[in-house]
């Protein structure tokens, strides 16, 4: 499969070039020319690789970087800039980038390193996304919101992130022990009514049938699995 290249760039004739090149080496290809937009569309749709420059409209490309790392992305950047100063180089490493490549540069080099950051990249797992919707629910793990109906349900912190590891692992049988130990943080312990209480809790707020539930499912002897 094509690995997925998102360029985020405003210089038009710049756009042209890398489109071009990249699409000619078997690379599918998508555009942002400004920072919000190219932050908007790396969190919505996964990529094998960014290309960010640095001086963006709006947002700049070490803002995107950071915020990019801070929601847990581990996409490969390669970051292009004007600037030459040791110093530049080293804001964007720190905000995140994984390499740095300095205007006007050699389409081939650039290529060089492309090509090497997606060799790396199976290193790096790929983050869970950020938006879950099942039936009229939706969970957005970055706001840790949820809403159903297109209103918000109240949560607790722990409901919230009990949820959040059902839907991140959907039609898995999640023991009791496991989810004690992942959620609540709980080593070696006595079994506890703890992850049944909040399960019974979550169903209250989000299923339509309590006697009979759609997404939390009970699997009788081992634990609960996510059916959304």
């Amino acid at each position: 499969m094509a690995a997925k290249i998102l360029i985020i760039e405003d210089e038009p004739g710049l756009v042209t070039t890398l489109r071009d090149r990249f699409r000619k080496h078997g690379f599918t290809v998508s555009v942002a020319r400004d920072g919000e937009t190219g932050l908007e569309m790396a969190q919505r749709d996964p990529v094998d690789l960014i290309v960010l420059d640095l001086m963006l409209p709006g947002k700049n490309g070490l803002s995107v970087c950071a915020e990019l790392r801070k929601s847990g992305s581990g996409t490969p950047i390669l970051m292009l800039t004007a600037r030459r100063q040791t110093k530049d180089k080293v804001a964007g490493l720190k905000a995140g980038g994984d390499d740095y490549l300095t205007k006007p540069f050699q389409m081939a080099e650039l290529l060089a390193r492309v090509e090497a950051l997606l060799r790396r990249a199976p290193a790096i797992p790929n983050p869970a996304p950020a938006r879950h919707q099942f039936g009229s629910i939706v969970i957005d793990t970055r706001s840790t919101e949820v809403t159903r109906d297109a209103q918000p349900v109240p949560m607790s912190a722990k409901e919230f992130q009990l949820l959040r590891y059902f839907v991140e692992h959907p039609n898995v049988t999640l023991s009791r022990e496991e989810l004690l130990r992942e959620v609540w943080g709980y080593g070696d312990r006595p079994p506890t009514r703890t992850v049944d209480v909040h399960v019974a809790w979550l169903r209250q707020k989000l299923e339509n049938d309590l006697k009979n539930p759609r997404y939390i499912v009970t699997v009788v002897g081992f634990g609960y699995k996510f059916a959304g």
